[in-house]
């Protein structure tokens, strides 16, 4: 089994959540003055995580899993979902960056990347299950 797709995809989803709850968090105070919104960040983390700094020409890592394959340099860091708060785009003049338009489409946008995620998870998974059970019989 490739624990490698379902932690991917189990991250993904964990960062959907969090988003999902920033997201609700700057609907919440779209009237409150001095508010600053917050953002999620992650896909790109991931990415990089993935392909390196600099990848090349959108290339996988190599990933060793026996000591007598080729050695590779480890990965840097683990990827996880990072808060921050947007100081930047204040429209209003009760200093509050929230445009409740953009938060509700965000949302709208997170929550088909949450279904797609576990969708892929829920495949991923079938197909564990599946090579488990027809090499049982």
């Amino acid at each position: 089994m490739n624990s490698t797709n379902f932690d991917y995809l189990a991250r993904g989803m964990t960062a959907a959540g969090i988003r999902h709850e920033v997201i609700s968090h700057n609907i919440a105070n779209v009237n409150t003055p001095n508010f600053r919104k917050s953002a999620v960040e992650f896909e790109e983390l991931l990415a990089r995580e993935i392909y390196g700094d600099e990848p090349e020409e959108g290339k996988l890592q190599m990933i060793r899993t026996r000591d007598a394959h080729m050695p590779h340099k480890p990965l840097e860091y683990h990827a996880e979902p990072n808060i921050v708060e947007e100081m930047t785009t204040i429209m209003r003049t009760d200093e509050n960056n929230v445009d409740i338009d953009i938060e509700m489409a965000t949302l709208a946008k997170n929550q088909l990347y949450f279904n797609a995620l576990a969708n892929q998870l829920g495949q991923y998974v079938s197909k564990v299950r599946n090579v488990i059970s027809s090499s049982a019989s």
